[in-house]
């Protein structure tokens, strides 16, 4: 009679996993907050609310598109992660397809409120995709491990 032996899971894969979920969420808060047009939540980001929605709008297609790939998956991964599922990797991928449409499109898309290309917002871009690259990094070694199934 055999039986099956299941793996602890390790600690570091609760506190990345629950990091990792923690940040996705925020920008999920994010994704839904400004897509309801919600004028008192873009106001905090410290510009007028107006020029935010009326740049939102004028983003081309592939970026609006991107940005929802880019948070949801990352979201999914990161739940993915939790599971010990081994899709988390893909839903990464996925997350970083996303950022980069999205990002493309405000690089190469209409001229960004000063709210988005000023100070330490000009870098949010660069620190989204890094934790990204973190996230399948991680993700992708503990498949390698076999934690990931």
């Amino acid at each position: 009679m055999q039986q099956a032996v299941s793996a602890r899971t390790p600690a570091h894969l609760w506190i990345v996993g629950i990091l990792s979920l923690l940040w996705n969420c925020f920008g999920a808060y994010d994704y839904t907050m400004s897509h309801m047009r919600n004028a008192d939540y873009l106001a905090k980001m410290g510009g007028d609310a107006t020029q935010i929605l009326a740049y939102m709008d004028g983003m081309p297609m592939y970026a609006k598109f991107g940005w929802g790939l880019g948070v949801w998956a990352a979201l999914l991964g990161s739940v993915l992660l939790l599971m010990r599922s081994r899709y988390a990797v893909h839903a990464f991928v996925l997350s970083l397809v996303g950022m980069v449409l999205s990002f493309g499109g405000q690089y190469f898309g209409p001229p960004a409120p000063p709210v988005i290309t000023e100070g330490m917002a000009k870098y949010f871009p660069l620190l989204i995709i890094g934790i990204g690259l973190v996230q399948l990094w991680y993700a992708w070694r503990e498949s390698k491990e076999g934690v990931l199934r």
